[in-house]
């Protein structure tokens, strides 16, 4: 008996002397991301953009796909995007591109090159084609220019909001600029090809960044008001699976063609947006 109250006094005497629990630092998420940017990895994500024009709500386009890294980056992506329409909806009258409006939208994005495959292309692809190759952009598709313009997987983008963001209870929050954003991200770039004029560069994106409990991004929503057309734009673009095993490959060879012979046997293409600069809140 006297030994366990002697082994219960040094309990007691321990806890008074002891100073309070400190909670682990949370972690960087640069570094974070950093530690699971390896070849063989990836994450995959999902996507809603939603427009709001004063008590209305209306949900335009949603996305899912998954990204693959390299150390240090993105090596390649895998995004089937589709308008929220459904064949339905179209009118009897509807054209041949106009019914494509209602059909997924593929865009596999290996280095610089993107394949895009269904959706609008589908209406100028030859028979014995799946693949539209495009070197060099555009990252997400043609949907994707009007698709979520902050990609937080990518090491530099994710560097520049925290530099001037704020710490939240859960996260980060702030303001940058198109061409803030274009500045430090090579995928949105790529994503959003061409020249922007100057009233496009200055268009504010607001951003709110909620990590997960490793310091990851969990759910990224960024917000465009266009006062013009008095309409705010909401990007809502959350994130699983950070470190899982991603392979993405480009389609076959001879399953794709390249916007140079398309062009080369279409007497004109329909007038598809093969690939031009888009302003984020249009």
């Amino acid at each position: 008996m006297k030994r366990i109250l002697a082994g219960v006094a040094v309990m007691v005497a321990a806890l008074l002397t002891a100073g309070p629990a400190r909670a682990a630092a949370p972690a960087d998420p640069v570094e974070a991301l950093a530690k699971i940017q390896t070849a063989g990895k990836g994450v995959s994500f999902t996507e809603r953009v939603t427009y709001v024009e004063g008590k209305t709500r209306d949900v335009q386009l949603r996305r899912e796909g998954r990204l693959a890294f390299r150390k240090g980056g993105i090596a390649a992506s895998d995004i089937t995007a589709k308008l929220n329409i459904k064949a339905s909806d179209l009118p009897e009258d509807a054209t041949e591109l106009g019914k494509t409006m209602a059909t997924p939208e593929r865009t596999i994005y290996v280095g610089s090159t993107a394949y895009i495959s269904g959706g609008m292309t589908s209406t100028v692809l030859p028979h014995d084609k799946s693949w539209v190759k495009i070197a060099d952009r555009p990252a997400g598709g043609i949907l994707g220019q009007f698709a979520q313009p902050i990609n937080v997987a990518e090491p530099a983008t994710l560097k520049a909001l925290l530099k001037i963001g704020t710490k939240t209870a859960s996260g980060y929050q702030g303001e940058i600029t198109m061409g803030q954003l274009r500045k430090a991200s090579a995928w949105t770039r790529a994503s959003f090809p061409g020249k922007p004029d100057r009233e496009q560069l200055q268009e504010i994106l607001t951003w709110r960044l909620t990590l997960d409990s490793r310091g990851l991004p969990a759910r990224l929503v960024t917000q465009v008001v266009d006062t013009y057309l008095g309409r705010t734009t909401i990007y809502d673009t959350r994130y699983t699976g950070w470190g899982a095993t991603v392979k993405i490959t480009p389609p076959p060879a001879d399953q794709a063609i390249t916007i140079e012979e398309l062009r080369d046997i279409a007497d004109g293409i329909p007038p598809v947006p093969f690939p031009g600069h888009v302003s984020v809140g249009s």
